[in-house]
């Protein structure tokens, strides 16, 4: 499966603690399992991984994974 990030996802990680860098990739790497949950944003359908108090919004094409936004829980979806 191959990974590709938003440019916004790449800005919001760089500024992350290594902490939360740490568990946000650890999460990462383990999808699709994890605790998520797909979400509808108008006609698309989003999926939903919660790592603690952040959320990562990512979609399937195909075989890849696209992270498009990381952001704390009430910030993340605002906007979308």
């Amino acid at each position: 499966m191959n990974i590709s990030f938003s440019k916004q996802s790449i800005k919001t990680i760089n500024n992350m603690d290594s902490r939360t860098k740490s568990r946000i990739k650890i999460a990462i790497d383990k999808l699709p399992s994890g605790d998520t949950k797909q979400i509808q944003r108008g006609k698309i359908i989003t999926n939903r991984l919660r790592v603690g108090g952040w959320r990562i919004l990512y979609t399937f094409d195909g075989d890849n994974l696209i992270i498009e936004k990381i952001g704390p829980r009430g910030q993340v979806y605002k906007g979308v």
